[in-house]
């Protein structure tokens, strides 16, 4: 793949989904929604080319395993949670970086605030 397959992105902005993801023990219970945002670096040029979703990150697909994850395990930390849905993001071979930002808007903070994020960016080794 040239150079120019970096600038090239697939980005599904704010999926939500259920999960149970916290330290508390009432998060663990109750629950809340999360909201995900995951941005795939790849080279975009053989699907534009062919016009084949084969060719490409199908984002009903990507949108689905991504919600198994949050909707899945319970893990103490967001940071846990956007590292499993970067690997899933990066399951696919085409897949050169993926950015995962994780939104726990319902945080119990106890204080007035809009969201909480947790971003990584994980690419090929």
């Amino acid at each position: 793949m040239g150079e120019a397959s970096a600038t090239d992105r697939i980005s599904l902005l704010g999926l939500r989904a259920f999960g149970r993801h916290g330290v508390l023990p009432s998060e663990r219970q109750e629950g809340q929604e999360f909201v995900i945002d995951a941005i795939l670096t790849l080279d975009l040029r053989p699907a534009a080319a062919s016009d084949d979703l084969s060719q490409t990150v199908g984002y009903a697909v990507l949108a689905r395993r991504l919600t198994e994850i949050v909707s899945g395990e319970p893990l103490s930390l967001i940071e846990t949670l956007a590292e499993r849905l970067a690997a899933v993001c990066l399951d696919d071979e085409r897949v050169e970086q993926a950015e995962v930002t994780v939104h726990k808007p319902g945080a119990p903070i106890g204080l007035p605030f809009s969201d909480v994020t947790v971003t990584v960016v994980r690419g090929r080794t």
